[in-house]
């Protein structure tokens, strides 16, 4: 799955076994723009096992978390946070706040990325940054084993969870409406691939604008999914399981080897 060569076979065989079906599947997975997935068990029993489970220790040193939220930095970002929401492949509520951070050497390359769409014509549509280790947990125990190339095995963290990697789309400067791409935010399917070759001649144009800007500042797309992209530092960062409600001006966050780590937030 993780050769270009091998995704592109997969969608082809995936979408060719399903052409007839096709409409019916997106029927019963995407309502309004949406992917939804039935959980394997209920999310409020995810949810409690989860923010009791505690985050895989790590050894090493690491660089004190200074977590940004991106909103602040520049005005003509918007924030799109389907998990603040049950606009989302659980169709649950995630967080309880919509926010966006990222630490602060990512969040200023995402910022000149931002300058080089703007030139193109384009905004930044924020979907998730930092996201709390628990929910990276909850998401895994709720995914089935076939689409589980979709989400972080949390016993390895997600680089969500330092703060190094943002989810994100595009939206037009002129008419303020974000662009179509090959498939919808959190669809776990072949056309979610940085790479499958489907979709409209136009919708593979912006994914194109999108991967090139992100990834002249130090980004590199996550093969299996378009809108997703991990920062070049990002093992320079702990995991992190602070939930948006605990974030303040300076927040202290015990660290996974013993002792704890201050947080910045601003």
């Amino acid at each position: 799955m993780r050769s270009p060569v091998l995704r592109f076979c997969l969608a082809v065989l995936v979408l060719s076994a399903c052409a007839p079906y096709g409409s019916a599947i997106r029927a019963q997975e995407i309502s309004n723009g949406i992917f939804h997935l039935k959980p394997l068990r209920p999310v409020a029993e995810l949810r409690a096992e989860a923010l009791r489970a505690t985050p895989p220790q790590e050894k090493g040193q690491f660089r004190k978390p200074d977590l940004v939220e991106l909103v602040k930095l520049d005005p003509t970002i918007k924030l799109d946070i389907r998990y603040a929401s049950s606009d989302n492949f659980l169709s649950t509520p995630m967080y309880s706040q919509a926010r966006a951070f990222l630490q602060r050497p990512a969040a200023e390359a995402l910022l000149r990325a931002g300058q080089k769409l703007h030139a193109e014509g384009y905004g930044i549509v924020i979907h998730d940054a930092y996201r709390p280790w628990y929910v990276t947990k909850m998401f895994w125990d709720a995914t089935p084993d076939d689409k589980k190339i979709f989400v972080a095995d949390p016993a390895q963290g997600s680089k969500h969870n330092r703060g190094c990697a943002v989810d994100m789309s595009l939206y037009d400067l002129k008419t303020g409406k974000e662009v179509a791409m090959p498939s919808v935010y959190d669809e776990m399917t072949p056309r979610a691939f940085a790479d499958y070759p489907g979709g409209t001649a136009e919708e593979r144009r912006t994914r194109a604008i999108l991967r090139t800007a992100m990834e002249s500042e130090g980004f590199t797309v996550y093969p299996n999914e378009w809108w997703h992209f991990d920062y070049k530092d990002w093992q320079d960062y702990p995991i992190m399981n602070v939930r948006f409600e605990d974030l303040g001006s300076t927040v202290q966050s015990k660290a996974h080897g013993g002792g704890y780590m201050q947080l910045s937030i601003h």
